[in-house]
């Protein structure tokens, strides 16, 4: 069966976004909503403090871990958000650059955002993502 999600690459837009413009899901398919994912290790702490990737790439892990327990993964994603407790661009583009290379060559369409705080006390980092699951998959 093919797969119930297209990325769109829309060629009338400029091809320096590292993500498709638009996604479409085919049915039948099984919508998956995620939490934002944090930075948080198995008992609850932040993981390090002050480092935007190494808290991107814990963010990642633990949103890789949340889309299996929904028979989900990073290819089946449709859409991410993206959120940096920073008001530096170069803060952005480090954790833009590990979540980009978590999904590789499936690159579906993201908001990147800086924002003034996040929910935990020293978190950097969340992503929030929605994935389409094949019914039945």
């Amino acid at each position: 069966m093919p797969d119930p999600v297209a990325l769109l690459h829309v060629p009338a837009l400029s091809d320096v976004a590292e993500y498709a413009y638009a996604a479409t899901v085919e049915p039948p398919a099984r919508l998956v909503f995620t939490a934002g994912a944090c930075p948080l290790d198995a008992e609850g702490r932040t993981v390090a403090p002050g480092d935007h990737a190494a808290q991107a790439r814990q963010v990642m892990t633990n949103l890789k871990t949340a889309l299996a327990a929904a028979g989900a993964t990073l290819t089946d994603v449709v859409k991410t958000t993206v959120y940096v407790a920073s008001s530096r661009q170069a803060d952005l583009v480090t954790v833009w650059e590990v979540v980009r290379d978590f999904f590789g060559d499936h690159d579906p369409p993201s908001t990147l955002l800086g924002v003034a705080v996040l929910g935990y006390t020293d978190q950097l980092v969340e992503v929030e993502a929605v994935a389409a699951v094949r019914t039945g998959a």
